[in-house]
């Protein structure tokens, strides 16, 4: 399940000093790779769970969106830092990895936390009012999807608020001009489309397959 790009060995001693995924989580991951096999490379890094964690808890998130949910592991990543009252939405396609899900959510005590709506994120998206009511959105779903999820985002998170943006990397094929997957192009063409969008201050970080962090200006 290692995904730390260029880490390697030091994978471990990374995850070993961040606040290490709980058993609730680790049966969590269990269960993906039984079910989900090499797709469950899917699935984020314990790492990036942390840090995810810890970012919703310091910015005070109380209303976040996240865009591709697969198993529920960053989901309950994120529920277990927003606010008091705090609340997130999830959208995904698939009745079956959710359910994974929201067996997790429930043992992790979020599942009253989480509002799961499955369909296409982008009907999904525009259905909501368009009006700021986010502090948070995580983009991890299909990657020609992206553009459009973070336009849809846009009007609906408030001032001040932070998107992450996952597999910015992939796991470093952006570099490979031979890598010219569907996918690949996709991110490559996401990437270089935020550089200079006046809308976002950005910061690519190397975590995992690489997460870049937009603030709304």
């Amino acid at each position: 399940m290692a995904k730390a790009l260029g880490l390697d060995d030091l994978h471990t001693y990374v995850v070993e000093h961040s606040t290490p995924p709980d058993e609730i989580l680790e049966r969590l991951t269990a269960r993906t790779v039984e079910a989900a096999g090499v797709f469950a490379r899917m699935q984020i890094a314990p790492e990036q769970g942390a840090f995810m964690t810890w970012l919703t808890r310091l910015i005070g998130a109380g209303q976040v969106l996240e865009i591709g949910t697969f198993t529920g592991y960053s989901a309950i990543c994120i529920a277990r830092g927003l606010s008091a009252e705090g609340r997130l939405v999830c959208l995904d396609i698939s009745d079956e990895w959710t359910s994974i899900g929201r067996e997790a959510w429930r043992e992790a005590g979020v599942d009253d936390r989480i509002d799961l709506r499955i369909g296409p994120a982008a009907e999904s998206l525009a259905a909501m009012p368009e009006q700021e009511q986010f502090d948070m959105a995580f983009i991890d779903a299909d990657k020609a999807g992206y553009e459009t999820y973070l336009d849809l985002v846009f009007p609906r998170l408030r001032p001040n608020g932070v998107v992450l943006v996952d597999n910015v990397l992939r796991n470093g094929r952006v570099l490979d001009r031979s890598a010219t997957d569907d996918d690949t192009v996709a991110i490559r063409a996401f990437n270089d489309a935020r550089v200079g969008d006046p809308r976002w201050d950005l910061a690519m970080l190397p975590i995992s397959d690489g997460l870049t962090l937009l603030r709304k200006r």
